[in-house]
């Protein structure tokens, strides 16, 4: 009935759709919403392994810091991060470097430094950096000790230890959770659509306010949202398999290469049945 309703319900309005799925304003719009993904979830995670460390250190003033960073930033909602920082020059004019207390070596106007963009790129870093620590910590703590313990026995320095031994099997605990923030980013800069700036969906929110066909309009937006989802998922699935070698014999196929197999099952019984027909 659903689908039925798809097709028969004049309410879709599928030509709407389809005019404004692929026009140039959407396509840019798609292109500002993987930039912002991209740039959010490079600097997030970077940060991520930074706080991450920091937690696991043995220097008390060290996790202090990075626990009080990660509560911060888990407790206050995205969309007032994002609002604050927009607006750190209503603080902060300038942005000197320097010595505390002390003589500056150069400043630079706030305005000038924190644009709209600028802004939702480190509010959105800053907050996915927090999550991301904590999946990174997880990962790496969920690695048995004794693994560490028979690399020192062995005398591998601790640098070549987590590179080789601790990262790739972290990774598998990792992934799963770090797939699910990315995914969770690229339909969270819908948020940024505060600062007006020309994401997808504040795209979206334009065109329909001029010709009022909200239905199709959100259609589209959901279905590019679908698009990149699924494709972050199909990379996403690829990677675990690569990190996922080491703990499995023989890796389960892939769905392209079941649908080979199967396929070629299909081929063989098809040659097959003329021959038993001539006998």
């Amino acid at each position: 009935m659903f689908v039925n309703g798809l097709v028969t319900n004049p309410g879709w309005d599928w030509v709407t759709f389809g005019r404004y799925f692929a026009t140039e304003t959407v396509i840019r719009a798609l292109g500002t919403t993987i930039q912002l993904t991209v740039l959010g979830t490079v600097a997030g995670f970077a940060l991520g392994l930074v706080l991450a460390a920091m937690r696991l250190s043995s220097n008390a003033f060290l996790r202090t810091v990075a626990w009080a960073y990660i509560w911060a930033f888990r407790s206050i909602p995205l969309i007032v991060q994002l609002l604050f920082w927009f607006n750190i020059a209503y603080l902060y004019q300038t942005i000197s470097v320097g010595l505390p207390f002390g003589p500056s070596f150069g400043s630079v106007e706030t305005n000038d430094l924190f644009g709209a963009l600028g802004a939702a790129v480190l509010g959105l870093a800053l907050h996915q950096a927090a999550y991301a620590a904590e999946i990174i910590r997880g990962g790496i703590i969920s690695v048995d000790e004794g693994q560490r313990e028979a690399a020192s026995a062995l005398g591998i320095p601790r640098r070549r230890q987590f590179a080789r031994i601790v990262l790739p099997q972290a990774m598998r605990s990792i992934l799963p959770n770090a797939a699910n923030e990315v995914i969770s980013l690229f339909k969270g800069t819908s948020i940024v659509s505060v600062l007006a700036i020309p994401e997808l969906f504040y795209q979206v929110q334009v065109i329909y306010g001029r010709n009022s066909r909200v239905v199709p309009l959100l259609l589209v937006a959901t279905v590019w949202y679908i698009i990149l989802t699924t494709l972050l998922s199909i990379g996403q699935y690829y990677v675990e398999r690569h990190f996922a070698r080491g703990s499995a014999r023989s890796l389960p196929p892939t769905p392209l290469q079941r649908l080979r197999a199967r396929w070629a099952g299909i081929a063989t019984q098809a040659a097959r049945r003329p021959e038993e027909v001539a006998r």
